[in-house]
């Protein structure tokens, strides 16, 4: 029994540890630590540390390691941290999509309450904090440009529709995207509709001009 708490205590510092070097608004899962220690190990360590205040429990089986305002007190965990931690605790890859998609491209200004990814895996929903996600199975094709740039201009776009594919939106993508991205951009542009297509090449080269394309 001595030997067993030992271990505990043990574990208790190797995974606070890790904790900390990861920072406050981490977000992590019980397999993150599997090599300190036996999945009930890990377990009985995080209900430790939330009981204790240390660290948050977001929904079952995550976990952050909370930020705090002087003046507001707990802030939730940043979307891409809880996101990271979700894609790989269920070995998914998962594409922003909608109104979240244009918001990191800087097209939107509106941060929604409901933020919503395409997935290859299955349709789920949680409710964390103030925030809902959103995991949406689709098609592998809609997944083929998944973690690249492209694929998140595709859906940001898609999102905004043709009729609001403005000369400034396009100058704002040509800002935000590098060199390398544009050129990813022109390579994956069969992957996206149609009607995206002669907008993407502007975003690419700048060639063209909306009253061009219209």
């Amino acid at each position: 029994m001595e030997t067993k708490t030992k271990s505990l205590k043990s574990i208790d510092s190797k995974i606070l540890d890790r904790i900390r070097e990861l920072g406050r608004g981490s977000v992590f899962v019980p397999t993150d630590f599997l090599d300190l220690g036996s999945r009930q190990a890990v377990d009985i360590v995080l209900h430790r540390l939330t009981k204790a205040g240390t660290i948050r429990r977001l929904t079952r089986g995550l976990y952050d390691y909370p930020r705090t305002h002087p003046e507001v007190g707990l802030l939730a965990p940043p979307i891409e941290a809880i996101t990271k931690a979700l894609a790989g605790k269920n070995k998914l890859r998962l594409q922003p999509t909608g109104a979240y998609a244009a918001n990191l491209l800087h097209l939107s200004e509106q941060v929604p309450a409901k933020i919503d990814f395409l997935t290859d895996g299955n349709s789920r929903t949680y409710r964390i904090i103030n925030r809902t996600i959103r995991l949406r199975r689709t098609t592998p094709r809609n997944m083929s440009a998944a973690g690249r740039t492209s694929g998140l201009v595709i859906q940001a776009l898609r999102y905004l529709g043709k009729n609001h594919a403005t000369n400034d939106r396009i100058t704002t993508l040509r800002k935000v995207l590098s060199a390398s991205d544009r050129k990813r951009l022109m390579e994956d542009m069969s992957l996206a509709p149609a009607w995206m297509r002669p907008i993407l090449r502007d975003v690419a080269t700048g060639r063209l001009g909306r009253e061009e394309r219209l």
